[in-house]
């Protein structure tokens, strides 16, 4: 039995492979196809929603890992020290990272979640928290996969925007080439802030990166945001001095709020506020993905929208309003924003975003809040992030993505008989 990390997916797959090489992924997915089986790709379990679920073959790549190659960047364009690394796709994301500081690079904008694979990252479109610079698919220069058919296959140009980000319909990703930049100490602060200056676009735009939690109840939201070290930062830094462990002390403190809510719903609100108010000013300076380092307090089930950036102020206070009307829970709303995304499937495809993701902890029904979010951030245009809980159909995704039927015909190419399919893909993609 395969189930994910929240718990709330499940499988019985007939077969899980765990292959060692490029030939191992080729031939799990041939004599899948030659059998009449379906594949599905399977990552970390790390996400909320059902594109992993399958009675068909999972086929689990994490033994495929590594980063394999590091060249200079070319071209007139490029700036002094960035590169170009080759990693495979069963890489985690922690991994990956860790690899690139070893090397003295990092990723343009760091994740700060360690356990997602590389394949499984860029399948859904995985983001970080920033207003200019984009998400790991957008810095994806090439991708080579094994396709329906079991065929190792270099993506085209032409089909790359379409592979960016493909929810594993278009075959296994073997390796990417990234675009990534020289790795430079980031400084992070958190600090509580008024709900209205977090949601002025001057909190967005002042910082390399930001985001905010915000609680339905509260006057006040935890923020976060975070910049290029200054010389005095890095010397502290060096020294120890001046550097806090950046969150724990509000994890603590939202960890067991979540248990008492659980039990007493009725004191969600006032425990929310308690928590806002007790959350103190901390700083940490170092490599980017270890300071904005963001490990769970509780597990919870997540759904994440991502809106057009100049409706997220009232989408976020819409969605506020609906939640505060008896669907407070001890998780806060996450607001963060991102720049317009070049794959066709993206859930920031063409449009500046901002992302709203809401969490229901683990042993409470998530149907009602999932339910009243999903209402508002439609009605505000929202495309659901595909990694997390969502209500999106075929029909939707057609409607949402204006490359939807060019998608469609790549996946034709790459994967006539379905091999990948399974019951998300077929609602979303229309099998």
């Amino acid at each position: 039995m395969w189930t994910n990390w929240s718990g709330g997916q499940r499988c019985r797959p007939v077969a899980t492979a765990r292959p060692l090489d490029e030939a191992g992924v080729a031939g799990v997915v041939r004599r899948a196809a030659e059998r009449g089986q379906t594949v599905r790709p399977v990552g970390a379990g790390h996400g909320f929603s059902d594109l992993a679920v399958t009675d068909g073959v999972h086929l689990d790549c994490s033994a495929f890992a590594g980063i394999t190659g590091v060249s200079a960047m070319g071209g007139p364009a490029a700036a002094p020290g960035e590169a170009v690394v080759r990693v495979r796709g069963g890489t985690t994301v922690g991994e990956l990272q860790d690899g690139l500081a070893e090397r003295g690079l990092a990723l343009p904008v760091p994740l700060d979640l360690a356990a997602p694979t590389l394949g499984g990252a860029l399948a859904v479109g995985a983001h970080g928290s920033a207003a200019c610079r984009g998400s790991l698919a957008e810095q994806v220069l090439a991708l080579r996969v094994v396709d329906g058919r079991g065929r190792v296959r270099d993506v085209p140009r032409a089909d790359l925007d379409a592979a960016r980000t493909a929810l594993g319909a278009l075959g296994v990703v073997l390796d990417a080439e990234l675009a990534v930049v020289p790795a430079a100490p980031m400084t992070v602060t958190r600090a509580q802030r008024p709900v209205d200056e977090v949601l002025d676009p001057a909190f967005w735009e002042a910082h390399d990166l930001a985001e905010a939690a915000l609680f339905p109840s509260s006057p006040t939201a935890l923020a976060r945001w975070a910049g290029a070290a200054d010389a005095a930062d890095e010397e502290d830094s060096e020294r120890g001095v001046g550097v806090t462990s950046a969150g724990a002390t509000g994890r603590t403190a939202l960890g067991g709020a979540v248990v008492v809510e659980r039990a007493l719903p009725r004191l969600a609100p006032s425990l929310n506020r308690v928590v806002s108010r007790l959350a103190r000013t901390v700083t940490a300076t170092g490599a980017g993905h270890r300071v904005l380092s963001n490990p769970p307090a509780v597990r919870y089930e997540q759904t994440e929208w991502a809106v057009p950036r100049e409706v997220l102020v009232g989408s976020l206070r819409a969605l506020l309003a609906q939640l505060a009307d008896g669907l407070e829970t001890g998780l806060p709303v996450r607001m963060r924003v991102g720049p317009a995304e070049r794959g066709w499937l993206h859930p920031a495809y063409g449009r500046d975003t901002g992302w709203v993701a809401v969490r229901v902890p683990r042993g409470t029904d998530p149907g009602p809040v999932l339910a009243r979010t999903a209402s508002v951030m439609r009605a505000h245009g929202g495309r659901p992030h595909w990694g997390t809980r969502h209500d999106f159909d075929a029909v939707d995704v057609a409607t949402a993505y204006p490359r939807f039927a060019d998608f469609a015909k790549v996946r034709d190419d790459y994967d006539p008989d379905r091999v990948f399919t399974n019951p998300a893909l077929a609602r979303l993609l229309g099998d």
